[in-house]
Order: structure tokens, then C-alpha cells, then sequence
């Protein structure tokens, strides 16, 4: 039986937790650091995911026999980097690798040199240069820092001035975009040590933090999956225009890309373009789209098991604190869950903790996300509403349109 380290304490690692718990081949979890929910499937270790050595050693001291790398911030860092050096078998790209979405100024250069479909683009390092260059381009403004900001760090805006006051925000290099317009779609796909590509369910994500995608970006504010309007075609043209030729162009350049490749990408009129990469599982969309899984997990993130799928549809809710996508009030007890888990829905944790008495209690921005199953998205979402329903956080604030079909495209 294989003992798994997951690495991370988000939404995201719940999900991995729980998919991993029904793979036969898994006999033990340890998630590090983890949340109040992961602590039902998981031993829980205290760990900065932001040090490699650490992470490294601690997959030692708990006799991992696999690792799995959540978030983006170990990746970048460098932790899978060392854990092969130690031979340990490890989920994630290099950080050379990971750089796709640690640098989106170098994730257009690896675009252009493989052909794959993107919006015209200008890195600048000036701020001056920057604001100035933003002439040339069209509202509405796409200003993009160009490394890590939690999903926060891009300003889509038609108000020049606030997309000058994010340029100077951003503090640094800075990528200037076309705007790509069009439904948005996230593509995950599992690509093994070899190369071989197998593209997962595909979802949506909604990124704004209010209905009718009103107010900033957030990290992600609820996903479903599938989506009955894409075309089937779709998955597998991406996958030959976009996911192959970036995997391809990773390995010419001598940084081989193995782990999960994200394509957050535009249905514009002139086909899928990529608004950006990710180098991890999305955040809320693993949720979604794990809930579904039919396959052994780990089979499938060794590139040994095709991923196979459940029918029915995915829907998936998150519960922000007070102030998010600002300063997040943090500490409000969150009541509710027992109530809401007798409903069938699962709750993944994100942010939360536990209180001196044992009460669970908010510790980030996104605190949770209520995941549905049904036979299709009208009865998933039903459920989802209504498991969120059960729950109580004192000033916590969720969109109600996630996966309303009123707002699926007519045409694509």
C-alpha cells in the first residue's frame, strides 16, 4: 500500500485528499499543513510549503512513497526539484518548469516559440514605459504582474486609470494584453514523465467576486463540470494546439514539463486562445472536476491510468470571509457543516482552522466550497445552494450564479 504526502492546506488539497482516500493503491495520507477538513482523511503536519528543504524533509520523516504538490508556491520554489534529487517520486514540475505560471512574461515566450494560439502581448520592466504603452492597446486593458499573486494579480478594467494604477502596483516586470473575448474555459491535464498528455474533464471557473462577474478577481469563487454547451471537439483540439506544442517546446528547451498543465483559456471568435498557464491542479476546479473521477488518482497522476468519469455533473460553491478579495476577517466560527454533509454534498475545506475549544473557525479569504453531485448541472447546483444553505459564517459572502445555465453562451 502506497503512503501519499499532499503538500498544501487549501480547497484544492481536500480534494486531492478525498480522490486519493478511494484509490485502492493508497493505504495511508498525510496532509501538510492541511485544514480542519482534511484532518477526516489525513494524518495533518505543520510545514512552510514555501521551503523546499522542509517539504523535502519531511516526505523523509513520514516514509512517503509518493508526494503530491498542490499549490503553486512549493513548485516555483523549487520542492519537486528536490525531492527527485532525493528519489523521491513526486507529482509536479520543476521549478524551471514552473515557471509557465510563475512567470507570465516567460509563459507568452514559450506561446510564441510553439505556435499555440494567445493575445498579443508587451513585457515592460519601466512603470513609466508601461503606462505609456498602454496607448497602444484597446479597452477594455489587460495589466498582468507578471509573477505569483494568487490568482489577484490581474486588473482587467476599461477605466484607464485603473489599469495605470496596476501597472504601478505591480512593482516590477509587467505584461500588457490584448483582451481576449469570449466564454472562458479551464483545460487541466495530467502530463507524465515522458510527455504524454491526458487532458481532464474540462470546467468553469468564476473568478469575480460578485454575480454577473461584478468587483475584482479573486482566486476563484466556484467551478462546474462538465460544461454541456462546449463542443466535444474542443478537448481534443486543445489538446493538439495548445497542450502538446507547450509540453513539446518545454522539453527543446531543456526544462521537460511533468505534472499538471492548466490552460485557462477564451472561446473567441477566432477559436481558443490561452489567457494564461498554471502548473498545479486549479483552485476551485479540482473540486469539480476530482468529485467526478472514475479512475484510481494516483494511477492517473503517474500517467499510468487513463482518467475515466463518472456521469452526471459537478457543482461547486465557495464561501468567502468577510473583506475578501481584500484583508479577510479572520477567527468567525463556521456552523453548519454536520447539517450540510447529511444533505450529500461534500465541504471542502479551505481556509479554516480550529479554535482553542475545537470549534471550526475561518483562516483565509476562501473559507470553504460546497461540492455537488447530481445526474446533471440543474440538480448539482440545486444541491450545492442548498448545502450551503446549512452553513453559517458571520459576515461570509458566496456568488449565486455559479453554473447558472442563464449565463451559459448560446453559441460557441
Amino acid at each position: 500500500m502506497t503512503r501519499v504526502l499532499v503538500v498544501g492546506g487549501g480547497g484544492r488539497e481536500h480534494a486531492l485528499c478525498l480522490a486519493l482516500a478511494r484509490d485502492p493503491e493508497v493505504g495511508s495520507i498525510v496532509c501538510a499543513p492541511g485544514n480542519a477538513g482534511t484532518t477526516d482523511v489525513a494524518e495533518q503536519r505543520s510545514l512552510d510549503v514555501a521551503d523546499p528543504a522542509a517539504v523535502a524533509g519531511l516526505a523523509e520523516d513520514v516514509g512517503a512513497d509518493h508526494v503530491v504538490i498542490g499549490p503553486e508556491v512549493p513548485l516555483v520554489a523549487g520542492a519537486a526539484d528536490l525531492l527527485r534529487v532525493r528519489q523521491i517520486p513526486v507529482f509536479g514540475p520543476s521549478a524551471a518548469a514552473a515557471r509557465l505560471e510563475g512567470s507570465k512574461a516567460f509563459a507568452k515566450q514559450v506561446m510564441v516559440a510553439a505556435g499555440v494560439p494567445t493575445a498579443g502581448s508587451e513585457a515592460h520592466t519601466d512603470a513609466g514605459r508601461a503606462v505609456a504603452a498602454l496607448a497602444r492597446f484597446t479597452p477594455p486593458y489587460v495589466v498582468k504582474a507578471d509573477g505569483l499573486a494568487a490568482g489577484k494579480g490581474v486588473v482587467v478594467t476599461a477605466d484607464r486609470a485603473e489599469a495605470e494604477a496596476h501597472v504601478l502596483a505591480c512593482g516590477g516586470l509587467v505584461v500588457l494584453e490584448d483582451h481576449l473575448a469570449g466564454p472562458e474555459v479551464s483545460l487541466l491535464a495530467v502530463v507524465d514523465e515522458a510527455g504524454g498528455v491526458h487532458p481532464l474533464l474540462p470546467a468553469q471557473d468564476h473568478k469575480r467576486v460578485g454575480d454577473g462577474d461584478a468587483g475584482p478577481n479573486t482566486g476563484g469563487m466556484g467551478a462546474y463540470a462538465p460544461l454541456p454547451w462546449l463542443p466535444e471537439a474542443l478537448v481534443d483540439d486543445v489538446r493538439r494546439t495548445v497542450l502538446e506544442p507547450t509540453v513539446l517546446a518545454m522539453a527543446e528547451r531543456g526544462t521537460p514539463f511533468a505534472g499538471l498543465l492548466y490552460a485557462g483559456l477564451a472561446l473567441t471568435a477566432h477559436g481558443p486562445q490561452v489567457i494564461e498557464f498554471n502548473a498545479r491542479f486549479g483552485d476551485p476546479e479540482a473540486q469539480a472536476v476530482l468529485a467526478l473521477l472514475d479512475a484510481p488518482l494516483l494511477g492517473v497522476l503517474r500517467g499510468e491510468v487513463e482518467p475515466a468519469w463518472r456521469p452526471g455533473a459537478a457543482v461547486t460553491v465557495v464561501l468567502a470571509a468577510p473583506g475578501y478579495p481584500g484583508q479577510p476577517r479572520l477567527g468567525d466560527e463556521v456552523t453548519g457543516l454536520a447539517a450540510a454533509a447529511r444533505g450529500g454534498v461534500v465541504v471542502h475545506h479551505a481556509g479554516t482552522g480550529r479554535g482553542a475549544d475545537g470549534r471550526v473557525v475561518s483562516a483565509g479569504g476562501r473559507v470553504l466550497a460546497v461540492t455537488a453531485t447530481a445526474a446533471d448541472i440543474a440538480q448539482a447546483r440545486g444541491a450545492a445552494y442548498d448545502g450551503l444553505a446549512c452553513i453559517g459564517l458571520a459576515g461570509g459572502h458566496a456568488r449565486s450564479d455559479i453554473a447558472d445555465p442563464a449565463r451559459w453562451p448560446a453559441h460557441v
